[in-house]
């Protein structure tokens, strides 16, 4: 969290026991010194610091803080901690796509030797991206009719980690 723009405690949103349509509008709210009453939109691309030294800390992960936008954001922060309310999740991630989120999740959960079972269905670029790109990390995939259960059975492998349906159309 951004230090010096808390300002009191008090005014903080709490996202505990509240309807959807509240967790919607206030989830994932911090206000900053400026008191404002919706959110602040941080439209900077990097952030200001008090020292070479807090640059440094920063950069190097011991001292967590905003450095660059693509890494942290308060602005996209707020809005990771309003979906993950709203879903009743712990944490969030925002991508900057729908292709980049599809490969975040790849990297995160597959090594080489790794299998994926893929609906047949799925966007061009998702095939793409399993079949030429994952591929080259040693990861492969299968691709089965999404309305087939037995094929989905049939394509699991002692090796699979991941079934992927999501984006069809």
């Amino acid at each position: 969290m951004s230090q010096g723009f808390e300002r009191d405690a008090r005014i903080q949103f709490s996202d505990l026991d509240c309807e959807l349509d509240t967790l919607a509008v206030r989830a994932g709210q911090h206000r900053t010194a400026e008191g404002e009453h919706g959110d602040a939109i941080f439209t900077t691309s990097s952030f200001v610091f008090s020292s070479a030294r807090e640059a440094a800390a920063r950069f190097s992960g011991e001292e967590e803080g905003n450095i660059y936008s693509r890494f942290t954001n308060p602005t996209v922060r707020a809005f990771e901690k309003r979906i993950a309310a709203m879903e009743g999740g712990e944490r969030a991630v925002a991508t900057s796509s729908g292709m980049a989120a599809i490969l975040s999740l790849g990297l995160a959960l597959m090594r080489t030797g790794d299998h994926v079972v893929c609906s047949r269905s799925v966007f061009g670029s998702t095939v793409s991206l399993f079949d030429r790109y994952f591929s080259r990390a040693g990861i492969t995939t299968t691709f089965v009719d999404p309305t087939d259960l037995s094929a989905w059975k049939e394509a699991v492998r002692p090796e699979t980690k991941l079934f992927f349906s999501g984006n069809t159309v």
